[in-house]
Formats: C-alpha cells, structure tokens, sequence
C-alpha cells in the first residue's frame, strides 16, 4: 500500500497558486496539507459526505498516479472542495484542464455555498417587490414535486403550501426558485395552480434566482389558514444532479417526490441534510426508485434550519 507523503507547510500564496495552475494532484496535496490533515481524516470527512473513497485512492490522486473518472469519485472531489474550504468548481475545473475530462454526471449541482452567496442578490430581488420581513405566514405543510425530463435537466417543479397567517391582512406569497447552474431564469414561466394568480416576477440570471409574487383572492386574518399550488416551468439547464430545499427556520412538514422520464432513469437515489454551509453533510440514505411511477420521495415531519434534498447518479 503506498504511504501520504509527509505533510508539510503551505503558505496560502502557494495553494492560490497550485488552484490557479494545476495541475489537479498538485493542488489536491496542496490544499490538503494547508489544513494539515491526514488521508484518513479525509476520509472520514468523505463518509460524512455519504462518499467512499478509500485512503489508498486519494494518496494516488494526490501523486498523479490516478485521476477521480467515475461518478463516485466526482461526488468526492466535488466533497473536497467544501471540505478543505476551498472555491467551488476549483479541483473539477483542474480535472478537466489537466487531462481527458470525464463525464461529470453531477454537473447539474448547486452547493449549499452557492445558496449563501446569492443570499444578497435575493435580499435585493424581495425589496423590489415591497417584501416585508416578517411575511406574515406559518408554513404548516409543503409538498414539493420536482421533473427530470429526457434530456436529464430539472424541467419543472410544482409546490402546494398550507399556511396559517400569524397576522392580519395576508394576502400574498413569494416563492423563490434557483435553477441548477448555466440556468436561464429569462426562460423560465410561473403558473399560478389553485387559490392564488401570478402577479410580478423578478429574475437574476448570475445566480439563476427566480421570484414570483403569487396573490390570494382574500386578505387572511390572524390564524386563518390557507392552501395553495403554484409551479415553475424551468428545462433551461444542463443534466441535474440533485434537487434541494433550504430552510431558516424550524417549520411544519416538508415532503420532497422526484420523478424522472421514462427514457433517462438514474442508476441510484439518495436523500441527504445539511445543518449549515460549513457542515458535512448527512443523514444519507439510499433510496429505491418506482418502476411503476419512476420515482423517490422523503417526508421531514418537522423541517429544522438547514437543507434536505435528494440526489442521483445517472451512470
């Protein structure tokens, strides 16, 4: 078995320099010697992640002696980059640059990260359309439907909010949307389902954030509850590779159903949380997809602040 070669000091000038250059095993050491960890620790890191990659592997990625090609080995480098604290898409963005880039059937993902930092982008969204900060609603119950259409892509989602007002005068909703990377939010079309009609809707196509205004016929007073349904059109990115809700704040129940096209099925389904953008993620678990129905879902009987969401390798 081939040994981690001594861990040594790396001044963060070096590690720049090793992201910005490559090539891949060059800034895979660098980076994991900047935070002087062990390929052990990586490892348990990596499982966290729900990935296994074994110590012998990552000791050959960081030599050059193999590069990361099957869909596990993407979801570990894509791992690495969250947990050596390094900028999205630096390592895969080496993998292809330095070599015959392999499939990446996980392309289609957004981390938790690139939620954060549209954070501002969506606080500026919101008061263009007058959003108060306390949006006066207690969500009981969301149920969420999400579509991968044939070419792979999130082609839309549908929502079904119960809610009871925890103050008068309700009369409104704002639902936000972020579709997977190299999205156009320009393309996208709300539909206004049950109990409410579209009103105005804002776009930003740097972080692909969409939010639309959907009103209800009635102004609800304090402890009335509501239902409503609402979709997105979307189908205007590449291959998906997961689907995830993020939540402030502690809630009612939150049920996730991902259905996919009869023509592209992935080969396995998991369910993941994450408790913050700095945590590992967890709470990983294999899930079965229908024959009949072609698809998986999760149920969280009271969502807490964080993510859940469901990913799924296509080959």
């Amino acid at each position: 078995m081939p040994h981690a070669p001594q861990q040594e000091d790396v001044a963060p000038a070096e590690l720049d320099m090793a992201l910005r250059g490559g090539p891949f095993h060059v800034a895979l050491r660098a980076a994991i010697a900047a935070r002087g960890l062990p390929l052990q620790r990586v490892q348990h890191h990596l499982s966290r992640y729900g990935v296994k990659v074994g110590v012998t592997s990552l000791s050959y990625w960081q030599q050059g002696a193999r590069r990361p090609q099957r869909p596990e080995s993407l979801r570990a480098v894509r791992a690495l980059e969250e947990i050596l604290q390094l900028p999205d898409e630096s390592l895969i963005r080496l993998l292809a640059e330095t070599g015959e880039r392999p499939v990446d059937r996980r392309s289609g993902v957004r981390s938790y990260r690139s939620l954060v930092e549209a954070s501002d982008v969506l606080r500026g969204l919101l008061a263009e359309l007058d959003a108060p900060v306390d949006g006066g609603l207690q969500c009981l119950g969301h149920h969420e439907r999400v579509g991968l259409g044939a070419r792979r892509e999130l082609a839309w989602r549908e929502s079904q909010h119960i809610v009871r007002a925890h103050r008068d005068g309700v009369d409104r909703f704002l639902a936000v949307h972020q579709g997977d990377p190299e999205c156009v939010p320009e393309r996208m079309r709300v539909h206004a389902l049950e109990n409410c009609r579209a009103g105005r809707v804002r776009r930003d196509h740097g972080t692909g954030v969409l939010v639309a205004e959907f009103l209800f016929d009635t102004r609800l007073r304090s402890g009335d509850t509501f239902l409503f349904r609402y979709a997105v059109e979307d189908g205007t990115a590449g291959v998906s590779g997961e689907y995830l809700r993020a939540f402030d704040a502690a809630g009612g129940q939150y049920a996730l159903q991902v259905r996919f096209d009869a023509s592209a099925l992935p080969v396995r389904c998991h369910r993941f949380a994450q408790q913050s953008a700095a945590a590992p993620r967890g709470g990983c678990q294999e899930l079965e997809v229908s024959e009949r129905h072609r698809s998986v879902h999760l149920v969280e009987p009271r969502v807490r602040p964080g993510v859940v969401g469901i990913g799924w390798d296509w080959e």
